[in-house]
């Protein structure tokens, strides 16, 4: 009988078989039972997440822009800043430029008071006096070596506020661009906000379709030089500070400067029309000193002329006595001649006697008063000199001061306006007199 062959191995029972069935069916069911148990945690896990992860980029988009915006302001006020401290630069040059050309101008007062002063000590004689003229040409002088002092003293100041300024060699440069310096950390601060906008608006504008993104080591660390949010905030409030008030005092100085500028000006137009005032009234004083010696002059020559024919009405009238007196003398001298009895003292010889002692009378009191009438005469004429070296004083002081009066027109009239007046002075003829008062006074 032939034998069949049986696999080798453990053979299971029928119920063993059905067992294993419910086995696996009952594995299957609690597999499927705990994947399904995953698969919910899984799903409400990415929605979880991805609800986290939306909001956490929503709230961080929201960051950034607000991040953003809070910068933005920040850097519009620096902006402004930056333009205030700008225009507060250029008007604090502006008015530098106006204190150099306010100090410049000084150059021709002051050169105008030496010139006149040089001129009047052209003046001779008695007419050199310390007159008020003098005293104010002097006190001018002064006013303006003040004036000078201050604005160099203003434009020392400007010049250390300002940072396009060059600083003299003994000034102090710890005094130096404060304003400049204000400007560069705002300009500083200005240029890192910049450049934090422009990193803050390209993280907003990242997404998950970006290009260039990647994964990065050690993200979180917190870079060297971090600062916070409130010292940040505190460092641009106190940029910002310290610039408003370097312009306010970069303000007041100009304001200062601007002051000063006026405040000299005034000054010296003061004493311009006080200096003015006193060297015309000089004029005059001289102009009538002048004509009263003119006058005086014209009198003694008259009174010279006089004198003169006096004279010789004088010596006419003594060489006719010398004649009477000679015939007198004659006459009595014949009369000794008579003989005997007839040379008697009779009315003849009594009136001859008489005649010859009046006329030696009248002689001596002729020559007396002729030689009075002489030495009237030398007084006259030494009187006649000293009237005319007073008049030649006078009129050399009226053309000197007139020369003064007309170089100080330069001081009212632009320079393209100033034409020199001619100087011509008659010594001798009122006429010419009359013009120069009328030019003397039309500067005036």
């Amino acid at each position: 009988m032939a034998t069949l062959s049986v696999k080798p191995g453990q053979r299971f029972s029928v119920p063993d078989w059905h067992t294993d069935v419910r086995l696996t069916a009952a594995d299957a069911e609690r597999q499927r039972s705990a994947s399904h148990q995953v698969r919910q945690e899984a799903r409400a896990l990415r929605n979880e997440t991805n609800n986290q992860t939306k909001w956490d980029e929503h709230d961080n988009q929201t960051r950034l822009a607000e991040r953003i915006s809070s910068v933005n302001r920040w850097k519009e006020t620096l902006d402004k800043c930056l333009a205030d401290i700008d225009a507060e630069i250029d008007a604090l040059a502006k008015v530098k430029e106006a204190a150099e050309c306010a100090l410049q101008a000084k150059n021709l007062p002051l050169d105008v008071s030496i010139e006149c002063l040089m001129l009047r000590e052209g003046r001779c004689s008695i007419d050199v006096v310390r007159d008020l003229v003098e005293e104010e040409l002097h006190k001018e002088v002064k006013v303006i070596d003040k004036v000078k002092r201050e604005l160099q003293q203003r434009l020392w100041k400007l010049s250390a506020a300002s940072p396009l300024c060059v600083l003299p060699a003994d000034s102090n440069p710890a005094f130096c661009s404060l304003l400049q310096e204000a400007r560069q950390q705002l300009s500083c601060d200005h240029r890192c906000k910049t450049e934090a906008l422009e990193v803050d608006r390209v993280c907003l504008s990242l997404n998950v379709n970006s290009p260039n993104i990647s994964f990065k080591v050690n993200p979180t660390r917190v870079p060297d030089g971090s600062t916070g949010l409130a010292e940040w905030e505190q460092k641009s409030r106190c940029n910002k500070e310290r610039a408003e008030a370097e312009i306010k005092t970069s303000s007041k100085l100009r304001e200062a400067t601007l002051l000063a500028i006026a405040q000299t000006n005034n000054e010296l137009e003061v004493q311009r029309v006080a200096t003015e005032f006193a060297l015309r009234k000089r004029i005059r004083d001289l102009e009538r000193a002048y004509d009263e010696l003119k006058w005086q002059e014209q009198n003694t020559l008259e009174e010279i002329a006089e004198m003169e024919e006096d004279i010789r009405c004088l010596v006419e009238d003594l060489q006719r006595k010398t004649q009477d007196l000679k015939v007198a003398h004659t006459r009595l001298e014949t009369r000794t001649y008579r003989p005997n009895m007839e040379l008697c003292r009779d009315q003849v010889q009594y009136g001859l006697t008489d005649e010859v002692h009046q006329l030696e009378g009248t002689i001596r009191a002729l020559k007396r008063k002729l030689a009075e009438s002489q030495d009237a005469l030398d007084a006259l004429y030494r009187q006649l000199h000293r009237i005319r070296a007073s008049v030649d004083c006078k009129a050399s002081s009226l053309v000197l001061d007139n020369k003064c009066m007309d170089s100080r027109r330069k001081l009212v009239l632009p320079d393209e306006k100033f034409v020199p007046e001619v100087d011509a002075f008659n010594r001798t003829t009122s006429c010419a007199l009359s013009s120069l008062k009328n030019g003397q006074l039309a500067p005036a």
